[in-house]
């Protein structure tokens, strides 16, 4: 039996912020980058946003520092409940999720499951789709899953 991630590698680090205009300048001073393109996600009718297996307003606001191998990803909750307000509620700000690009999202979904790692927040971007998996009881943090549509 293969692991659910076995042969995939990290793609981004997600942070959660509470004011993503200072983390932004702070990290461009640190890396020596230009601060990145501030974004909101999309309402939720266009993202299909499902929090805890329920319909919610929640969003953010996004920026991206791209690393390389990996991008560095900044969130600020905005709107109604979501993975990331919860995660700011209970935790502060810090590192909320790490995410990998995977062929399959549904089979891979279903192996983290087998391993005690449900869905806690899933919906639809341009061009893709992401689920997070709550993995904080047995790895510290949350997975986030990447893929296409």
């Amino acid at each position: 039996m293969s692991a659910p991630l076995q042969g995939q590698s990290i793609c981004q680090v997600a942070i959660v912020v509470r004011d993503i205009e200072a983390y932004s300048k702070r990290w461009s001073e640190v890396l020596g980058v230009e601060v990145p393109a501030r974004r909101e996600t999309a309402s939720a009718e266009v993202t299909n946003i499902r929090y805890r297996g329920q319909s919610t307003e929640g969003r953010a606001k996004l920026a991206f520092f791209d690393l390389g191998v990996l991008k560095l990803e900044l969130i600020e909750p905005i709107g109604g409940p979501s993975i990331w307000r919860e995660h700011l509620d209970k935790y502060g700000e810090g590192v909320q999720h790490i995410a990998f690009r995977v062929p399959d999202i549904e089979a891979t979904a279903d192996g983290l499951a087998k391993l005690g790692m449900g869905e806690a927040q899933r919906g639809d971007f341009k061009g893709g789709c992401y689920r997070y998996v709550d993995s904080t009881a047995q790895l510290g943090l949350i997975l986030e899953l990447l893929g296409s549509k």
